[in-house]
């Protein structure tokens, strides 16, 4: 039969819930329903929509917030390299849970350098988004300098705009403007979240510019001697600060289930220079 001959019915959803309920493995619900005759591109797709769905609306069920669409590279066939348009990025490691996928040769020295340059003399102490009034503030877990580029400011932030959102499938629009931090030896960012948390009073004022962040994407400018890694310490991994590199992870939701706990290790030796590029569900203002 053809895929239009088989509608996936709510019978057929409810079906598979109550198999999945039942504790029967999905292979073999599966396999069941290929020998009933469903076609197999029919049957998988009616099972991985029908239980994504019934997972979501159990985790919603048990107090978690809604899962939301999310930046999402083109990694369907294991590439080793990505085209992002202007220039050819490779894919070094990919994690699925958390989603993490560090890409190597986002960046040129060319541009690293000019990164660096024009963010120097704006240089300032780091601030981070204060949850609690929705404003910012000075937060002695992160001890950086740092600065903010306007989305689209100049050729090579909208060059380097333009390829962040090739690469992760996500529009320009709903990009934060770019920032250039600096580590000196000693500082550090320790262990948080980046999506703003619900529960605080001052995130529904954060959120009126274009939702919650739905994925970071760091980018290393500037690679120091020793240190400076980012780590994230659920899934006891850490990413070493390579020059041009990048690392990119999503979080579908605003929780700690997300495994997206992360942090900028001290540097020990020498300086650490990164561009961060926080990218939220719809546009930002």
């Amino acid at each position: 039969m053809t895929t239009t001959s088989q509608p996936i019915t709510p019978e057929l959803r409810k079906w598979i819930v109550e198999q999945a309920q039942a504790g029967f493995p999905p292979e073999t619900v599966l396999k069941s329903m290929l020998a009933s005759g469903w076609s197999e591109d029919v049957a998988v797709e009616a099972m991985e929509s029908t239980l994504r769905g019934y997972l979501e609306a159990q985790a919603v069920a048990s107090g978690l917030p809604p899962a939301v669409p999310v930046p999402d590279p083109n990694l369907d066939e294991s590439p080793l390299y990505i085209d992002a348009g202007d220039r050819v990025v490779h894919v070094l490691q990919v994690m699925a849970s958390p989603r993490v996928v560090v890409f190597g040769n986002l960046l040129g020295d060319d541009e690293c350098d000019a990164l660096i340059a024009a963010a120097t003399p704006r240089l300032a102490r780091s601030l981070t988004v204060a949850t609690k009034t929705g404003g910012e503030e000075l937060n002695a877990d992160r001890t950086s300098n740092g600065m903010f580029f306007q989305r689209g400011e100049s050729e090579l932030v909208r060059r380097i705009e333009a390829r962040i959102a090739r690469l992760v499938n996500w529009p320009e629009e709903n990009g934060e403007g770019l920032q250039v931090l600096h580590y000196r030896p000693g500082t550090e960012y320790k262990p948080h979240y980046d999506y703003f948390d619900p529960n605080e009073p001052g995130t529904p004022t954060i959120l009126k510019r274009g939702g919650q962040r739905v994925a970071t994407l760091v980018m290393y400018l500037g690679e120091p001697e020793k240190g400076g890694g980012t780590t994230f310490p659920d899934v006891h991994f850490e990413v070493a600060p390579k020059r041009g590199n990048a690392v990119f992870f999503s979080y579908e939701r605003p929780h700690p289930i997300t495994k997206t706990l992360h942090g900028g290790a001290p540097v020990l030796a020498g300086e650490k220079w990164i561009a961060t590029k926080w990218l939220r569900e719809r546009r930002f203002e």
